[in-house]
This record gives C-alpha cells, structure tokens and sequence, in this order.
C-alpha cells in the first residue's frame, strides 16, 4: 500500500508562453493552484508528513520565489525589454507553460525542499484556471 499526503496552495503570476499560437503568447496572468502529493512510509504517529511541513517547504518556496512576480523562459525574446521594466521579473530555463512548471517542481523545486524527510513528491497538479490543469508524476 502506497500512503500519500496532498496539499494546495493558490498563488497570483504572470507569464507567457513563448512561441504560443494563440492567446497565450500574450503577457497575461493566473491565479494558480498547486497541489503537492507526497508519499512515504508512516512516521510514529501515523503520518506520511504532516500538512505544515508541506506548507514550509514547498507553499512557502512558491510565495518566495513565483507568488506576485512574472515568469518568464530565459530565451525568451522579450525578456530584456521587460526585465528593464520589472527587475523582479523570473527568469526560468523553461517556457512556462503548466506543465513545465509542474515538471520543475517535481523534479528540481520537490527533491531540493525535502531533502533530508524521508519524503517523496511524488505528483504536482498545476491549475492555471479551474478548467485547465496540468499533472507530472513520477
């Protein structure tokens, strides 16, 4: 039997994405939602980790790092241009659609944060709307 624990957290960015052949090519925003699933054995007192662990270490990355900046792919052609007017801008090695986002958080943002907890993330769920959303697992 796999036990999992799962936590949202809502955060506001902006983005684009480059190279997008519609709409979304534009500067716009979301008010995301990110659920972090995690997996483990139980500790002593039944849990896989407990929920505040989950909100200091990876909700708490997102209000430091995404939370009310603009994400941006670090190739992309305007990053010079915005960065001269925003210098709090992210510049990401990705193109940040949603489901590149997912697969930074679970695979670089997930191990870095619990490192040392015994813990796994083993899924994150992007929704950038409450119609649209994006799943990486492991």
């Amino acid at each position: 039997m796999k036990l999992r624990a799962e936590r949202f957290h809502d955060f506001c960015a902006g983005h684009r994405v480059c190279g997008h052949e519609g709409k979304c090519r534009h500067l716009h925003g979301h008010n995301y939602r990110i659920h972090f699933v995690c997996e483990g054995d139980l500790d002593p007192l039944g849990r896989v980790i407990d929920f505040s662990v989950i909100k200091e270490r990876l909700c708490d990355w997102l209000e430091e790092n995404w939370d009310h900046h603009f994400l941006i792919w670090d190739q992309d052609p305007l990053l010079p241009s915005l960065r001269e007017i925003d210098p709090t801008l992210v510049a990401l090695p990705f193109n940040p659609s949603a489901e590149n986002m997912a697969a930074h958080l679970l695979q670089i943002i997930g191990p870095q944060q619990l490192a040392g907890s015994g813990v796994l993330l083993r899924e994150v769920l992007v929704e950038e709307t409450r119609r649209c959303q994006a799943r990486a697992t492991l």
